[in-house]
């Protein structure tokens, strides 16, 4: 159960990474890579001099170590033989230092992913290792950054020879029979080194320290040198001055006597337990800044504590018999094998000893570890609590507790509570909180499983609630069921209710590991299998299915229905995040029909009450909540056939009439809060008017009628952010509004209402704001039907003048995407009829207008900061007119003329050529919806057996056409059709000629693939070559579409597809390119110019008099104005020349390629010129003269 917060609870896509992680952790049966391990560990005397190979090798022996992190057991068959092979290489006498140093990194790869305390267990301590080991650590460098895997191996191998059961003296009977020094000796040099390693600051520093707690525990060492070590290690300590940044000489004082309390004997350890006591309360660490330094304060404080007290298991202790699961489940938990063994007698068994005085100053200091803003210390504290307590005689331990309870009060912060939630789940796990004290503990543990306490714009609470679901998961596992017995209905329901409540997604599913782990130990949990079947790990990961679905089925059974929902009101209501009040809104509309006597006599007039809170967050929760439960009795008032009005008593009708008139009296929609209060109210407006409330002729619709207009009149006064929420809750607003309240029950429309709404909505689609055109637009397209009749026309032309883009209005992309998107339901909405009136529907006077608007809105091309924003416009009109196809094809055919179909069908092939994937596919999709569409079945669609042809219904339902190399060897086919050919190739020489690499190539591969089709077909080909000049002319002064025209004509030319025009001499298509080629002449955009130049170039294929025409619009450019182009023309003419060899005599060709690439081309004017004429005279073409005005050209 993690304690760490990871706010990640919003998240809808939980249970396929988690199912995914699951998976890839069960992989795993054996170390599959131990051959390849065994290779790699056996080259590494081969590849330690090489950089570059030992860098690959350890890269790769890392990937293999780092996957088995999560199952390194599955290493401990193979853990000796790497062991000894790298030992192998280090014991070798020469064996280089670079060697040395990759043997150790790699055993410390190992010890990294095994452990050091597995990993160190293996390491040989024969006495023979002891010198050599001593020896080799001896010669490293502690400041050498590079080798300390080195240094942390070798101090961890020194430990473990530190275990040999012989005196280390032995070891010195040569050196004292010659005399030698003490420092020589080898109890002195292993001190030595591990105090030169406590004081490093990198990981060697950690092993210093395990080496310390094996080396000093010795008992010929202890009686030697352990007061001594002491005494050092307690001078470090005080002389450390500035305890607020991590002092590395602080730390690893810490470090070394915190394992060495541990593992030393308490005997020996008891007389100096006082003194480094008083040295840390001295210190004050637990004041320090730094985490680390409060946690090792806390572990050697814990230690002491330990020392102070006889190792003993209390007597008193909670016992629980037998946890057999199938026993618990199957009820028979009074069985002798079950029976819990309680402390009897627990005084006379225990040895009466005197505490001493020093263990008060050591609980004290635990107690406010447990209070540390860090969780690494407060767990530290949490588990030298339970350690302690453990050895205390019944009295104190319950002191103990009585403290621990002192934490979980409202004066304490939440680290506090987090402590405390942690300790008592220690104790619980230990047998040391005693069932007595279950009343006390099990209400404090229940607040703070709901335990949230606003910080700012959020909270703080998720750890202290995770670990109040770690102490309900230890309880589960200490007592007997009749001692929680009391207590079930408090655990159980505020367990599910984090469950399924919780905004944190780690809380929900530690709640309901906590709940199973009951359900399954104490088998006394109401309806507790099947609420586990239905609120699981994985189920619980996705919030709204826990809030909207889980909660309904839980909600069910009578235990938890009120609970629930008073849980909702209480805290989840009011809560700061927008979602989550959101969520509890629709939850209690969910859980209404559980409760709906108690929603309305009891819920819905507290949220009233809470509709006039000054708290934003609680007046906004309870306007939603209240809107959302009087529409959910509604609904059971219907299925009880009963009035609502029997339901909710007149006061609450009156008190939800009078909120809008409350918010507008204390001018709560401005600022801020009306962000929140206008959407709200909107909300309960749409509530309302669906549940019927009888409010005819009300002033209040007067009200609401306002909150609407003023909103859609604002919006730009609100952050963008939220202004589509706004609009989407004003729009179902005002649809449920118009529905409810502007027609009778004949359906008979108030006229007076509806002239004055039309004009209203058709005028805001002329504002200055976006955000006003945009909800007018959308107002319009949610009117009923009969607030459209005899108002069409108006609405349409609103629409179709917003649809057009001016230089003007050009920045309203959105307000237009929206208009395209209501024609369509306005049209939908008025129905289709052939012969009807062009006010009322959609018939064969007003079908072509509005077919001709959305298929301009295809042409949509404005371009922002944002990018193609057009694309958006061209989305929704794509939609829009798919949609009014299949309409007008089901309900008048006759509407859905050729002279509509065709150029729908043309544009669309146009867009599933382009280079954008998500709006090709989207194009391709409407386009095959159509083509294969049966009932109904469009009309007129051109060459539909050839289209069915190429697209067979059974092939491309599962094509991915997001992808270019799926969807581009289909579309290009649409070039063998003349109606699609023009539109195609249009679409096509934006994605041929474009930047995106994978578009690039698949376009023009499959382009290539159609031509080289058809060029044994001279008439196809003139007819291709036709519609490309024909798109060439037409959109000479487009740069959309020009630019990657002239891209694409070059890889045409280059790839020969027009190979057979060039055995003709002055071939037309070539003219006519090379012309229209020349209007770009004056351009001042270097990538049109570039492109232009890569055009001549392919051009000069061409046979006749047009070749020279070419060479002379390159030489132009060689003296061109910009040296870019200068430089550019010289590259693709030396390449050219390269590439067709045959074009100018072989005697000047040396010439003229020297030229071409000697020349500084960037230099001045005057000077590049002279080269260029010399070109000219080479290559006999005229040379340019200069014009007496200033132009573009400098020749």
């Amino acid at each position: 159960m993690g304690l760490m917060e990871v706010e990640n609870g919003a998240s809808a896509g939980g249970d396929d990474v988690d199912a995914d992680i699951i998976a890839k952790t069960c992989l795993l049966g054996g170390f599959s890579e131990a051959n390849e391990t065994r290779s790699i560990l056996s080259s590494l005397p081969e590849v330690h001099g090489d950089q570059r190979t030992t860098e690959h090798v350890t890269q790769r022996f890392l990937v293999i170590m780092n996957g088995y992190q999560e199952q390194p057991h599955l290493l401990d068959p193979h853990l000796e033989w790497m062991m000894n092979m790298m030992l192998e290489y280090v014991r070798r006498e020469d064996c280089p230092p670079s060697l040395l140093h990759l043997s150790f990194k790699f055993l410390y790869i190992i010890c990294k992913v095994r452990s050091y305390k597995i990993f160190m267990q293996i390491l040989p301590h024969e006495v023979s290792d002891v010198e050599p080991v001593l020896q080799m650590i001896s010669r490293q460098d502690p400041k050498d950054l590079e080798t300390w895997e080195t240094r942390y191996m070798l101090l961890l191998w020194l430990s473990m020879t530190c275990l040999i059961p012989f005196d280390l003296s032995r070891l010195d009977g040569y050196l004292m029979s010659t005399g030698g020094k003490k420092e020589d000796l080898v109890m002195n040099r292993i001190l030595a080194i591990a105090k030169s390693y406590l004081v490093v600051t990198d990981s060697p520093r950690d092993a210093a320290s395990v080496l310390i707690s094996k080396f000093m525990t010795r008992p010929d060492v202890k009686q030697k040198c352990l007061g001594e070590f002491l005494d050092w290690s307690l001078t470090m300590i005080s002389q450390s001055r500035d305890t607020s940044v991590r002092d590395m000489v602080l730390d690893g004082a810490l470090q070394s006597l915190a394992k060495l309390f541990k593992h030393g004997k308490r005997d020996d350890l008891l007389q100096y337990a006082p003194t480094v006591l008083q040295c840390l309360e001295q210190k004050r660490l637990s004041e320090s800044t730094e985490a680390m330094l409060r946690k090792l304060n806390v572990k050697l404080i814990q230690r002491l504590g330990l020392t102070f007290l006889k190792p003993r298991l209390a007597a008193w202790r909670y016992q629980r018999g037998s946890r057999s699961l199938v026993a618990n489940l199957s009820m028979s938990l009074q069985s002798s094998s079950g029976a819990a063994q309680t402390p009897q007698d627990s005084d006379e068994q225990e040895e009466d000893y005197d505490i001493p005085e020093e263990l008060e100053a050591v609980i004290e200091l635990l107690l406010i570890g447990l209070k540390d803003k860090e969780t690494i210390v407060r767990w530290s504290a949490a588990k030298g609590i339970g350690r302690v307590t453990g050895r205390l005689p019944k009295e104190l331990a319950d002191e103990v507790v009585g403290s621990l309870l002192d934490c979980l009060s409202f004066q304490e912060t939440d680290s506090a509570w987090h402590g405390g939630c942690l300790a008592l789940a220690e104790l619980g796990r230990r047998g040391l909180l005693l069932p007595s004290r279950l009343k006390d503990v099990v209400p404090l543990i229940v607040k703070s499983l709901t335990y949230d306490e606003k910080r700012g714009a959020c909270s703080v609470g998720s750890n202290v609630r995770d670990a109040a679901c770690y102490v309900c998961w230890s309880f589960a596992r200490a007592y007997e069921p009749k001692e929680l017995e009391p207590f079930v209905s408090q655990i159980a329901s505020t367990l599910l209710i984090t469950t399924v409540f919780d905004r944190n997604i780690n809380c929900r599913r530690a709640a309901s590991a906590a709940f199973q782990e009951n359900v399954g130990r104490q088998g006394t949990f109401p309806h507790g299998i099947d609420i586990v079947t239905a609120a699981d790990y994985f189920a619980v990961g996705n919030l709204n299915n826990c809030y909207l679905n889980i909660s309904v089925f839980i909600a069910g059974f009578p235990e938890y229905t009120k609970c629930m929902i008073d849980h909702l009101t209480a805290m989840k209501i009011n809560h700061w995040d927008c979602a989550i009040r959101e969520l509890a809104t629709k939850a209690l509309h969910n859980l209404t029909p559980q409760a709906p006597d108690y929603m309305a006599t009891t819920v819905l007039p507290q949220l009233l009450k809470m509709a006039g809170d000054t708290d934003l967050h609680s007046r906004h929760g309870a306007i939603l909540a209240c809107g959302e439960i009087t529409h959910a009795l509604y609904k059971v008032a219907l299925q009880t056939n009963r009035s609502i009005l029997n339901i909710i008593s007149p006061e609450c009708v009156d008190e939800l009439k009078t909120i809008h008139f409350k918010l507008h009296e204390r001018k709560q929609y401005r600022g801020f809060g009306g962000a929140l209060m206008r959407p709200a109210i909107c909300s309960l407006i749409e509530k309302l008017s669906l549940s019927k409330l009888p409010l005819k002729n009300d002033p209040v619709l007067t009200g609401w009628q306002w909150v609407i207009d003023d909103t859609l009149q604002t919006l730009h006064l609100i952050s963008s952010g939220n202004a589509d929420d706004i609009i989407a809750a004003v729009v179902s607003a005002l649809s449920a509004l118009c529905e409810g309240y502007y027609q009778d029950e004949t359906g008979q429309v108030d006229s007076q209402m509806q002239d004055v709404l039309v004009s209203q909505y058709t005028e805001g689609l002329k504002s200055p704001q976006i955000l006003t055109r945009c909800g007018s637009a959308r107002a319009l397209g949610c009117l009923p039907k009969v607030m459209i009749h005899n108002k069409l026309s108006q609405i349409l032309e609103g629409l179709e003048q917003m649809c057009t883009i001016t230089q003007k209005e050009g920045s309203f992309t959105e307000a237009r995407r929206d208009a395209v998107r209501v024609i369509a339901q306005v049209c939908a909405k008025a129905g289709v009829c052939a012969h009807g009136r062009p006010d009322s529907v959609l018939c064969s006077e007003n079908a072509a207008e509005v077919f001709g608007v959305l298929l301009s809105c295809l042409n949509d091309y404005t371009m922002s900061s944002r990018g193609d924003v057009g694309a958006w416009v061209r989305e929704a009109a794509m939609t829009s007119l798919m949609e009014l196809s299949i309409l007008m094809a089901s309900s008048a055919p006759d509407v859905l003329v050729p002279e509509l179909v065709k150029p729908l069908m043309c544009c669309l092939a146009q867009q599933a050529a382009e280079k954008i994937d998500r709006y090709r596919a989207h194009a391709i999709k409407v386009f095959l919806r159509l083509l294969h569409s049966t009932d109904p079945a469009i009309p007129h669609i051109p060459h539909r057996e050839e289209l069915l042809h190429i697209f067979p219904a059974e092939t491309v339902a599962s094509l991915n056409w997001k992808a270019p190399s799926e969807a581009f060897k289909y579309i290009t086919q649409l070039l063998g059709l003349p109606e699609y050919q023009y539109h195609t190739l249009l679409g096509l020489s934006v994605s041929v000629g474009g930047i995106t690499e994978s578009t690039v190539h698949f376009s023009s591969q499959s382009l290539f693939d159609f031509l080289k089709g058809i060029q044994g077909d001279s008439e196809t080909l003139g007819q291709f070559g036709d519609t490309l000049l024909r798109i060439f002319r037409d959109s000479l002064h487009n740069d959309r579409v020009s630019v990657p025209l002239l891209k694409m004509l070059n890889q045409l030319l280059n790839n020969s597809c027009f190979e057979i025009f060039t055995t003709q001499e002055n071939h037309q298509f070539c003219v006519d390119i090379l012309d229209l080629c020349k209007e770009f002449k004056k351009s001042k955009d270097i990538s049109k110019l570039s492109a232009c130049v890569s055009v001549f170039c392919g051009l000069i294929q061409f046979q006749g008099k047009v070749r020279k025409r070419v060479l002379s619009q390159l030489l132009l450019l060689l003296c061109h104005p910009f040296p870019v182009i200068r430089k550019t023309t010289a590259n693709q003419m030396y390449e050219m020349l390269l590439t067709y060899d045959d074009i100018i005599d072989a005697e000047i060709l040396e010439d003229v390629m020297t030229c071409l690439s000697d020349t500084n081309w960037e230099s001045d004017l005057a000077i590049v010129r002279t080269h260029r004429n010399q070109l000219c005279d080479w290559l006999e073409v005229p040379r340019p003269q200069l014009v007496a005005k200033a132009a573009i050209q400098a020749s």
